[in-house]
């Protein structure tokens, strides 16, 4: 009898573990149609937020697209599996163009977050692409996947910029480089749509990719300074179930051996988000030539905010190579 009502016990326990990652996955992966911030990061949470939290989820509003660049931009709109994406054009800021950078953004962030980037990228004679991923700013749905479906956005915004790109510049413009640029969520994308979509640019700027998706779950437990398992492990289960895909295989890491691309790797050694582990497994497995740079004391964040000639150089550098 006791037997019984102790595994009647734990099969009532696993079954509400079970409710509650489903629920919060569901929150994680689907924005909701309504207006204000999302939950502040998890690092920054009070003992009683994060309990809140907890028994809550996280708020997730869809994130908008922010205020449009200092500079020029045309509104162009760009075919993928995941429905239309919206996203900004320009040329370069004077003289000959050197190539084209596509800018991918973050989880809960849209392309107006990249604004600064691309204007950097501009002014060395790029034309940019900024683009609002699946489920963000004024693209189609309200669905993300933290990098898995982002990576057709990817490969569809390659195809635009191979079909369409010449129908928004100057006749006779010859574009020599396609550099891909993305942050978090956009730099798993990028990887992904390398080493599985046939995607080949020219060269790759990622800043603080996460090594793979269980990872990072616990590193998100980790800074609420709670136990991750079993619950980062049951997240990631129901969050790949209730969007199509596996989610344990969603892993920079692995996809990092198949990228033979030229890529800079940016890390910041405060992230709570994204471990040194991980990097260096990744800058390890990156089957190209390859650079990398660490940002001493900086977090999951922009790291030219703090590091503005530091950063600048390192893209210089990196792609007058």
């Amino acid at each position: 009898m006791k037997k019984r009502r102790l595994l009647l016990l734990l099969l009532t326990a696993f079954g509400l573990m079970n409710a509650v990652a489903f629920f919060h996955a569901w929150r994680f992966t689907h924005f909701a149609n309504e207006p204000g911030l999302h939950s502040p990061n998890p690092e920054k949470l009070t003992g009683r937020q994060r309990l809140w939290l907890l028994l809550t989820g996280i708020r997730n509003p869809k994130p908008d697209a922010g205020p449009r660049p200092a500079f020029p931009v045309e509104n162009v709109t760009i075919a993928s599996p995941n429905g239309p994406l919206a996203a900004w054009y320009a040329p370069p800021d004077s003289g000959r163009c050197r190539g084209t950078v596509a800018l991918f953004h973050g989880y809960t962030r849209s392309k107006g977050s990249l604004a600064t980037e691309a204007g950097y990228f501009r002014r060395l004679g790029y034309a940019v692409l900024l683009v609002d991923q699946t489920g963000n700013g004024n693209s189609a749905g309200y669905q993300t996947t933290v990098g898995y479906r982002e990576a057709f956005d990817v490969a569809a915004a390659v195809r635009w910029l191979a079909t369409e790109q010449p129908k928004h510049q100057a006749p006779g413009t010859k574009h020599q480089q396609l550099i891909l640029y993305g942050v978090s969520m956009g730099a798993v994308a990028i990887m992904r749509a390398e080493a599985e979509l046939g995607v080949h640019p020219t060269a790759n700027i990622l800043e603080c990719p996460y090594g793979n998706m269980r990872q990072t779950a616990y590193n998100r437990f980790a800074a609420m300074h709670v136990p991750g398992f079993p619950l980062a492990d049951m997240l990631v289960f129901w969050g790949g179930v209730q969007n199509g895909f596996w989610a344990f295989g969603l892993d920079a890491e692995r996809y990092a051996r198949q990228i033979h691309t030229p890529t800079l790797l940016l890390w910041g050694t405060a992230d709570p988000r994204v471990t040194s582990a991980e990097t260096e497994a990744i800058f390890t497995n990156l089957a190209g030539p390859k650079t990398r740079h660490d940002f001493p004391g900086v977090g999951h964040e922009p790291y030219w905010k703090r590091y503005s000639a530091d950063w600048e150089q390192q893209v210089r550098v990196f792609l007058g190579r």
